[in-house]
């Protein structure tokens, strides 16, 4: 699941109001003060307050206080994602975010979640290319027993595995391809996008869901191996944030995380950037109603130069009435349902990716055609201060709309440390895009967005049976 001149100071005063001085260092604004001047300049350092420290396993520990409420939140994150998988071993790293919920000699099948909702607590997971995360969130008194059910499941998860627990999940993962890829209107591209995208070897040629062959074949003794090569301490970082104390919950962690054994972790998957010679052309029949346009071009790699200003870009051309893909194919002239653009960030380069549904009557031929004659111009005009203002005062309100939450804060922490060893990282994050210009993004559009080098996937409605015919 990430800049030239804006309001920054309104959004401090917004952000002091609603986080406090936990995260700001900074008083809230009295309700009688006037506005401050949108021209005035901004250098207030963001922080999300931490501590950092690692336990003799190689467990990275990071801590962050805010006793706003009594509620906690644990985020376990593992370097760990599809791209470490094996060949004939797909869908393993997507395998595990249920395996590990699937109990211990200590906590039986289903206790995991019933102990904790029954405490008033929750949790989920989520995997990604790159890594999988586990978090836990609750009221204050369930922190004990959230890091003990991490600890355990972390510790010994290996040592019960069973064909039945694996025969289970494995079905329920083959249903959940099923259901979000193979069934679902439009899900097929995320199942073929990256085939397209990547050459056969690449680390993010499969997707992350894995084949159902490859489930199929899988075996208690290639689960095991995977959860020891990666499920270790030193492969991960643990994350509690909220109302508790730090001297207690130190105490804790090392009761329940020193003593799983650290292992040795080989070296993390790695591929040159690729660069697509040409169009690549499909199209996939789907069980949908109105035909989809989707493009998708490489772009660079998670903070590189350009990630950010791409991220902004997408915002310029979708978000809003006035923004400029919208604008062309939806507002001014009807040709499409809706219209998406993101950057999808990843390790070993990303793509760009722009979306669009037609319209009823319209042939997808055109509406293609309207989004290159759009992105023909956003590569060759100039973009102007007062969109990239827009865009990057709508992006600081989402990234900020997140730090409300502690668990989102837990996780934002554990992203900064896995991805650049650093979980104070946010100030710098931000000031990619605080401090993007308008040539920039200009030079990321024109470098990325090549009519002469993506994937183009059109989806069609299924063709109707025919009925009847010569005997």
């Amino acid at each position: 699941m990430t800049s030239a001149p804006f309001a920054w100071p309104q959004r401090k005063l917004w952000l002091s109001a609603v986080l406090g001085t936990a995260l700001l260092g900074a008083s809230p604004a009295m309700a009688g003060d006037p506005p401050p001047a949108a021209s005035a300049p901004a250098q207030q350092k963001l922080n999300i307050a931490f501590t950092k420290y690692t336990l003799p396993n190689g467990l990275t520990v990071i801590l962050h206080e805010d006793h706003a409420l009594p509620m906690v939140a644990v985020n376990t994150m593992v370097r760990v994602g599809s791209r470490f998988e094996e060949p004939k071993r797909t869908g393993f790293a997507h395998l595990f975010e249920h395996l590990m919920f699937m109990g211990t000699r200590r906590v039986p099948t289903k206790m995991f979640d019933a102990w904790m909702e029954a405490e008033g607590g929750s949790n989920n997971a989520w995997t990604s290319e790159d890594r999988t995360d586990y978090y836990s969130v609750g009221p204050a008194h369930i922190l004990k027993l959230l890091l003990w059910l991490d600890a355990d499941r972390f510790g010994s998860l290996a040592d019960d595995m069973t064909l039945e627990k694996l025969n289970a999940q494995r079905e329920v993962v083959r249903n959940e391809r099923r259901q979000t890829s193979e069934n679902e209107p439009y899900g097929k591209v995320e199942l073929r996008l990256p085939e397209l995208m990547y050459p056969d070897g690449h680390p993010y040629h499969h997707p992350v869901i894995g084949s159902h062959e490859d489930l199929e074949a899988a075996e208690v003794k290639d689960v095991v191996s995977f959860f020891k090569r990666h499920y270790a301490p030193n492969n991960c970082s643990l994350v509690v944030a909220g109302d508790f104390a730090p001297d207690e919950v130190k105490s804790w962690i090392n009761t329940y995380f020193a003593g799983i054994p650290k292992v040795e972790i080989g070296s993390a998957p790695e591929a040159k950037a690729v660069k697509l010679k040409g169009v690549v052309r499909e199209t996939i029949e789907d069980n949908v109603k109105l035909p989809k346009v989707v493009m998708a071009w490489h772009s660079p790699q998670r903070f590189a130069k350009g990630d950010a200003e791409l991220d902004l870009l997408s915002a310029m051309m979708v978000t809003g009435k006035a923004s400029r893909l919208y604008k062309a194919v939806v507002y001014d002239k009807p040709l499409a349902q809706e219209v998406h653009a993101e950057q999808r960030s990843a390790d070993l380069g990303s793509q760009f990716v722009v979306e669009a549904i037609a319209r009823p009557g319209v042939k997808l031929a055109d509406l293609e055609k309207a989004i290159d004659r759009e992105i023909e111009r956003i590569r060759k005009a100039e973009v102007t201060s007062a969109e990239l203002m827009r865009a990057q005062n709508q992006y600081e309100m989402g990234f900020f709309s997140q730090l409300q939450s502690v668990m989102r804060r837990a996780s934002l922490l554990n992203a900064y440390e896995t991805y650049k060893g650093d979980p104070g990282f946010i100030d710098q994050d931000i000031a990619r895009y605080r401090n993007a210009t308008p040539a920039a993004v200009l030079a990321a559009a024109k470098e990325t967005l090549d009519p002469k080098a993506r994937v183009i996937l059109h989806v069609v409605p299924k063709a109707e049976p025919k009925v009847g015919g010569k005997k």
